[in-house]
């Protein structure tokens, strides 16, 4: 691919300075300390914490494309403070304790990144303007006021945690229908290309190998097998998100679901005077057909939906911009801010996301086979898989602290179901999804059976 191609990736990819050229392939034997399956987030903070912990280590990444090519490249941009599966993991009160410990080093791990972009001089236009979960639908207020008492009752203040009333609310984001908000203090927005992109070169300067356009086709002990090569080391680090598919006898470890994106042009200040954002808050609501939205650092509205699964665990990494789930994206984010009308959609892109099994995203290494892993982030990913690689790192080196006595560590999800069972039952978690959040669009409750339905098998 040229340079062109990967920059038509996304927004961010067209938007990321400097050139795509792949690095060189691994067409031959090597053999390493470490080797790094995937050159996204999570196997690029593994390497660099590794550099920071064991300098000497000798550390390679083989990847599929180039550095940041899936989700890490292509994501909504929200270094979020929480954590996919936590309501699942407080649910059992022997790991209350540690879910909060857990929760916390989420908020760490918000600043966290923002530390390591300033002392290398990585410009990914980091903001911490926080997050904002709009109460568009009068039913979404109760919910909303109800996870702000559970973020009370877990021992988190104001400081983190909030509710707006509507006029507080849309002082920070004014959207069409507006019932209140809970505000997340711990969120940040980002250009989420320059900061995969730049942590790779970072990687790169402390030591380890990066070889691209070098495909992993199977796992063995003490081995990574590429499509030309072979990689030995002592430890072997998965870290290929929803992408895991691709390796022999993982094609159902993780389920790839995708999401979509558009962004607009440059939006002129009289439009962010009716919009808000002006600290470049990220904003959701609660429907169960996940939304997310921030403004870029150049003024843009970038906004994405939560889309499709391909029977058999397909993947697509290219989308025409006439799909017709752009025009629903599109619709949505209209209904929310009508003024956005009045400007040109210039970029529609999307990509698939990992969800485990019980969606719940962990780390661990079986030390005898000398295998590790991280990921599963359903989505919610850019901080995740900072704490996920500085996890992973401690474990490589077996150094024991806080973070490796996290529930994060902790065995990888069972297998989805085979094909068609796996296919049938998500399209109908979709469907069913939609239908909730369609009745409370015409103001009605959404039927309490269905709800929690929805609730158990979405376990978030």
């Amino acid at each position: 691919m040229r340079d062109d191609d990967y920059r038509s990736i996304s927004f961010w990819h067209d938007t990321t300075p400097g050139g795509f050229e792949p690095r060189a392939s691994l067409d031959s034997e090597e053999t390493v300390d470490v080797a790094i399956v995937g050159a996204g987030y999570t196997g690029l903070w593994t390497a660099y914490y590794l550099a920071e912990l064991e300098p000497t280590l000798r550390v390679a990444i083989v990847e599929a494309e180039i550095a940041g090519f899936g989700a890490s490249g292509r994501n909504g941009g929200w270094v979020l403070g929480t954590l996919a599966g936590m309501e699942s993991r407080l649910a059992n009160p022997a790991q209350r304790e540690g879910c909060i410990a857990l929760q916390r080093a989420m908020f760490d791990s918000v600043d966290e990144i923002g530390r390591v972009c300033e002392h290398e001089s990585i410009d990914c236009h980091f903001a911490k303007g926080g997050s904002i979960t709009i109460a568009t639908e009068e039913a979404h207020r109760d919910l909303l006021l109800q996870d702000a008492s559970h973020w009370r009752g877990l021992g988190f203040g104001e400081q983190d945690v909030r509710w707006l009333e509507p006029d507080a609310c849309a002082a920070h984001v004014s959207a069409s229908s507006n019932f209140g908000g809970l505000f997340l203090a711990h969120c940040a927005a980002i250009h989420p290309a320059r900061l995969v992109r730049g942590l790779a070169e970072v990687v790169e300067a402390r030591g380890a190998t990066i070889y691209e356009r070098s495909p992993a086709v199977a796992l063995e002990p003490g081995c990574v097998v590429t499509k030309n090569g072979r990689l030995r080391a002592r430890t072997v680090v998965r870290a290929t998100e929803a992408y895991t598919k691709s390796l022999r006898g993982h094609a159902r470890t993780l389920l790839p679901l995708h999401s979509m994106m558009i962004a607009t042009e440059p939006m002129p200040e009289s439009t962010w005077k009716q919009i808000g954002l002006h600290r470049r808050e990220t904003f959701a609501d609660p429907r169960r057909s996940v939304i997310y939205g921030q403004r870029t650092a150049d003024d843009r509205l970038a906004f994405g939906a939560r889309g499709r699964y391909y029977f058999g665990s397909g993947i697509r990494d290219r989308f025409s911009p006439n799909d017709a789930i752009f025009r629903d994206v599109q619709e949505v984010l209209e209904s929310l801010f009508p003024i956005v009308r009045q400007h040109r959609i210039t970029h529609r892109w999307g990509g698939p996301l990992g969800v485990p099994r019980d969606w719940r995203p962990s780390v661990g290494i079986d030390r005898e086979v000398g295998l590790a892993w991280g990921g599963g982030y359903v989505g919610e990913g850019v901080a995740a898989a900072n704490l996920a690689g500085r996890t992973l790192a401690e474990l490589i080196v077996e150094s024991d602290t806080e973070r490796t006595r996290l529930p994060l560590v902790a065995p990888p999800s069972r297998a989805w179901e085979p094909e068609p069972l796996r296919w049938l039952a998500v399209a109908g978690v979709l469907r069913l999804g939609e239908s909730l959040d369609a009745a409370e669009r015409r103001g009605r409750r959404p039927p309490r059976l269905r709800n929690a339905l929805f609730s158990k098998l979405v376990r978030k």
